[in-house]
């Protein structure tokens, strides 16, 4: 992983093989920042598991394992309640025959390449909380 920074906008590259949550984590505890805004993503990845929240608060996951292309990303960064770097993204991705599939990112390896812009919301704090009866953690300002 590479990356730049102009004022508040970071651009960052995300290699071959490297997760992206883990990445921009990453990213966040090098630079010190506790609340970022994650504005757009595209790329190339493979070993994708993303879902939905069911109606009873619980992730329904599925799995892209194939190589996709990655079409649009989007999300925040925030703490948890212990400190530790989170972050919440959702996507949507195209497979090889143009099928969509979209969803919360659980999991995105990079295939080729992955290109995100972040916004750092330097005056902020966004803390994680755990929520009663969501396996979601909600977010909280201060």
């Amino acid at each position: 992983m590479e990356w730049t920074r102009s004022d508040e906008d970071l651009f960052v590259r995300i290699d071959p093989n490297e997760e992206i949550h883990t990445s921009l984590q990453a990213l966040a505890d090098e630079i010190g920042f506790d609340a970022a805004a994650i504005t757009s993503g595209i790329g190339r990845t493979r070993e994708n598991i993303y879902g939905y929240m069911d109606e009873e608060g619980v992730y329904q996951r599925r799995s892209l394992s194939n190589p996709s292309e990655l079409v649009s990303l989007s999300g925040n960064i925030a703490r948890t309640e212990d400190g530790k770097a989170f972050t919440h993204i959702h996507c949507c991705w195209s497979d090889d025959d143009n099928n969509v599939h979209a969803g919360h990112m659980f999991q995105s390896k990079v295939h080729v390449v992955a290109e995100i812009h972040i916004r750092v919301l330097s005056k902020a704090i966004m803390t994680r909380c755990p929520l009663a009866d969501l396996e979601l953690l909600g977010l909280q300002f201060s």
